[in-house]
């Protein structure tokens, strides 16, 4: 099984690339409020038909360049 994460697209300016927004929460260990943390991931679109703002489904793959380790899988709606 490859690591699947959901993410919002923030850029599409690279060709056949993507930089995809993944957010998560995690809880302050002194505080205990959840805090929502996000990294961001570059990621291949293979028909460069993804566009910025759309909710998308990735998955890890092998590496495919020097910062590319993500692919699409899927446009969620």
């Amino acid at each position: 099984m490859r690591r699947r994460k959901v993410g919002v697209i923030v850029s599409d300016k690279p060709h056949k690339t993507v930089v995809v927004k993944v957010s998560h929460y995690i809880k302050h260990p002194l505080y205990k409020k959840y805090i929502r943390k996000s990294t961001k991931v570059y990621a291949h679109d293979e028909k460069n038909e993804c566009k910025v703002g759309e909710k998308v489904v990735i998955e890890s793959t092998r590496p495919l360049s020097k910062m590319k380790r993500w692919r699409v899988v899927r446009k969620m709606t």
